[in-house]
């Protein structure tokens, strides 16, 4: 028998073994592994020396597993999660929560008549320097952010080479820029400045060979008092991420591949830079994994909550609404 309890991980891709890895580096947790492949689940078991079982429905009936990270597409994520939350687990659910709205609102009653925790797996709530840049903001010295700039972009096919056989070539399965990569960074600023209220979209498939989705995005967006533009592709050579907030009395700056995050006030003409190493890139999802165990044991953290992540849900929406119909989009 296990010495300390179970998290089940169902669904076993990129992702998904990035979560049986860095909850098995937190040292709090057993982990069993679930995933319909017979070839993933021989990987998982002689990579990590855990169990993988077939069928997650099975394993829920183990009554050492404790929380269950969903890293199933997008669209079975709300079913899996309320069959979980009614067996009495916590969920860890990969983002984006879903690909619509349906029984979103009802996962939320659920967890809440259930006493269970749940969250959303947006990583970038554990990017130090954005932790920090959004502790500065919050403090108001430099007024209310009034224009807020994200550029960001990599080259897929180097991070993601298998992305032309999963999910991410079909928007169906929660494929596409701004299902895939362009949701984080709008859960981010959402995060820092607030719900998104308009959004105006253009996007297009642009270079990556092997799909049809887009793979290039720009947005403009209101975010409370704020305008908010986004610039996005996967394919360009420079593997950069850099959020900029302008408020009514200096700059904010967080350079993601740099590391560090700095402040410029009005009137000054040196940044003030602060360092905020990631080791590497496994280091976020331990502390992710570290925050999700804390928030299983009642204790506050900065996971992204179901509540955030439906809004952030609203705005991948009415991003595919905008480009498609060629309009804003009010929220």
């Amino acid at each position: 028998m296990s010495s300390r309890p179970l998290v089940l991980v169902i669904g076993c891709g990129s992702i998904g073994e990035r979560h049986v890895r860095t909850f098995l580096a937190t040292g709090r947790i057993g982990v069993v592994a679930c995933d319909n492949r017979p070839a993933i689940r021989q990987q998982m078991t002689e990579r990590y020396g855990v169990e993988c079982v077939a069928e997650w429905t099975e394993a829920l009936k183990n009554p050492e597993i404790t929380a269950v990270v969903i890293a199933t597409p997008a669209p079975l994520h709300v079913a899996i999660a309320v069959r979980c939350l009614e067996s009495g687990r916590h969920v860890l659910i990969e983002k984006p929560l879903s690909l619509d709205l349906t029984g979103v609102d009802e996962l939320i009653a659920l967890r809440d008549r259930s006493g269970r925790y749940a969250a959303v797996a947006y990583v970038l709530h554990f990017v130090p320097g954005l932790q920090a840049a959004r502790e500065f903001v919050r403090a108001g010295s430099f007024g209310a952010v009034r224009h807020v700039a994200v550029n960001t972009g990599q080259h897929f096919p180097f991070f993601r080479p298998a992305y032309r056989e999963v999910y991410y070539r079909d928007r169906a399965q929660g494929g596409g820029a701004i299902q895939d990569a362009l949701t984080h960074m709008a859960n981010a600023i959402e995060w820092v400045v607030g719900p998104t209220t308009r959004v105006f979209c253009d996007a297009a498939h642009q270079v990556l060979e092997g799909v049809t989705v887009e793979d290039t995005v720009n947005v403009t967006a209101r975010n409370a008092g704020a305008l908010v533009s986004y610039a996005l592709n996967q394919f360009q050579a420079l593997n950069e991420t850099r959020w900029d907030f302008h408020a009514e009395r200096g700059s904010v700056r967080v350079e993601l591949n740099g590391q560090r995050w700095g402040v410029l006030a009005r009137g000054e003409t040196e940044w003030t830079w602060h360092a905020a190493p990631v080791v590497e890139r496994d280091h976020i999802y331990v502390a992710q994994a570290m925050a999700f165990l804390d928030g299983c044991d009642g204790k506050p953290n900065p996971l992204c909550t179901l509540e955030e992540a439906r809004q952030t849900l609203r705005f991948n929406l009415a991003a595919l609404q905008s480009w498609n119909e060629n309009r804003p989009i009010t929220l």
